[in-house]
This record gives C-alpha cells, sequence and structure tokens, in this order.
C-alpha cells in the first residue's frame, strides 16, 4: 500500500470514527527505546491502554510509559517538565516553559477595543468546533470562542450553531492537516447555504492553519499557534510577532466556491 493511500484510509477509519493503531514492529524493536511518550487526549488518534501494551509486548525489557493527558495551556505547560523530569532535563525544561510563558503573557498584554468572535473548525466534514486548549488559545488572543467551552472535548456540531453564533472569523484548523491540504479540504463547504450565509465568509475572514503542527498536538508549538490566532484577531497590533511563514493564509471567497491564493502568513 502506498503512503497516499495509506493517508486516505487513515481519513476514512478518522471519519467514522474507528480506532486506529498502527506500528511498525521492526522500527520499534530497533528502536528500543528506554521510554515510550503517548497521549490520552483524542479517541481517534490516542493510543489506548491495550494498544500501548501490544507495543510493550515487542520489548524484553519494558520500556517506561508516559501519557499525556493536557487540556488546557497550563497542562501542556505541565507535560512540557513532565518529559523533562522522566529525562533529567528538568533544569532546561525549566527554562523553556519561562520562555513560553513570557510569549503567553505578551499576547495577552495586548489591548482590544472589541472581541471577535472566532469559529475554530477542527473538522470540516462533518463539522466539529475545536475544544481543548484551542478555546483558551483564542481568549488570550482577544477573540471569543463560542461554540466549544475551555478544557472540554472538541465535538461535532450543526450549522444552525454556526449561523446563530455568526463569527467576525473563522480559523479551518483540520486535526492533522497542513496548511494546503485544509485548502483542498476547504471545499466541502463551499456549497453549503449556512455556510455562504455567515458573516465571516461575506466579508472573506476566513484563514488555513497549520494544524498539524501548531494546534492539534499539545506542545511547545501551541505557543507559535497562540502567536497566529493574534496575528489573525489583531493584524495590525501583532505586525512584530514573527511566525513561520507557511503557518497560515488567508482563504479568499468569490460567490459559493473558494478561489484561493497562497499568500504564506497574509
Amino acid at each position: 500500500m502506498t503512503s497516499k493511500a495509506i493517508d486516505q484510509k487513515i481519513v476514512e477509519l478518522a471519519r467514522s470514527g474507528k480506532e486506529i493503531f498502527l506500528v511498525n514492529e521492526k522500527l520499534m524493536k530497533k528502536a528500543n527505546p528506554d521510554l515510550i511518550i503517548a497521549q490520552g487526549i483524542c479517541d481517534v488518534c490516542s493510543p489506548y491502554t491495550t494498544e500501548v501494551n501490544k507495543a510493550l509486548d515487542l520489548f524484553e525489557t519494558k520500556p517506561d510509559v508516559l501519557v499525556l493527558n493536557p487540556t488546557s495551556v497550563s497542562g501542556i505547560l505541565e507535560s512540557i517538565m513532565q518529559v523533562a523530569r522522566k529525562v533529567g532535563r528538568e533544569s532546561e525544561g525549566e527554562r523553556l516553559v519561562v520562555s513560553l510563558r513570557t510569549r503567553i503573557q505578551f499576547i495577552k498584554a495586548i489591548t482590544h477595543e472589541e472581541k471577535r468572535r472566532v469559529l475554530c473548525l477542527e473538522w470540516l466534514d462533518p463539522p466539529f468546533t475545536a475544544g481543548h486548549w484551542v478555546p483558551e488559545m483564542v481568549e488570550m488572543a482577544g477573540g471569543v470562542h463560542g461554540l466549544s467551552s475551555k478544557g472540554e472535548s472538541s465535538r461535532r456540531m450543526g450549522f444552525e450553531e454556526a449561523v446563530e453564533f455568526d463569527p467576525d472569523l473563522i480559523a479551518l484548523m483540520p486535526c492533522g492537516f497542513n496548511v494546503s491540504r485544509t485548502i483542498l479540504e476547504s471545499r466541502l463547504l463551499a456549497s453549503r447555504k449556512e455556510w455562504n450565509s455567515l458573516r465571516a465568509v461575506r466579508d472573506g475572514n476566513i484563514y488555513v492553519v497549520d494544524s498539524n503542527s501548531y494546534f492539534s498536538k499539545p506542545g511547545p508549538r501551541t505557543i507559535t499557534g497562540l502567536e497566529i490566532l493574534a496575528k489573525i484577531v489583531s493584524p495590525s497590533k501583532t505586525q512584530n510577532i514573527k511566525v513561520p511563514g507557511d503557518s497560515y493564509t488567508r482563504l479568499a471567497i468569490v460567490s459559493v466556491k473558494p478561489r484561493y491564493t497562497h499568500r504564506p502568513g497574509s
């Protein structure tokens, strides 16, 4: 099976809600890890206890296992420290966390005349509104994420909820996708009457972000995701904040069909 076919199969399984567990046993044995780090956040992509045990059965000497389950920005920072302690690098972990907290405080210190309503979609068909740490990130960036609560799981939503919320901005961040893949997937939304009635769509305030790198995985780069959201919510006040050039782009909409130009960082 080609890598493209494997990717497609994973997407199909994810949409169906079935569990996914892929392990290259040969590589695992060759790596012979002392520590396995897993996550228990997402029902689709997290390895459950039985799957972790399958991996452990590959080794004669059992490695240590650390399962991370952060649901907030502070939880992500604590997870960094958990890993640092496990690998004997606590001082390095503390320095990293201090630097990340400094970046967070810089974003939170930005003043906003008004709070813009932001809808973050973690999946497009069916639509899921992003949960866990994303609503908190939106709040830190100066926006209002009205369809999810901080710390709660992402959930399937009805388009009527989006119509009622009528967001000023929309960020498309399908779990595990980069910018180019999300642009292709955005075509799924173009024919929906409810989608085209939204203020953000009419005004062209739709942004595509690199979810795989900065939003769907809890870690140090999540703070870059916060900076990306701040640039989307308040572009005039965040010009001095630097983010990777391919981390987000604005999606231009014409009529009911998406037409896009990939202008990194615009």
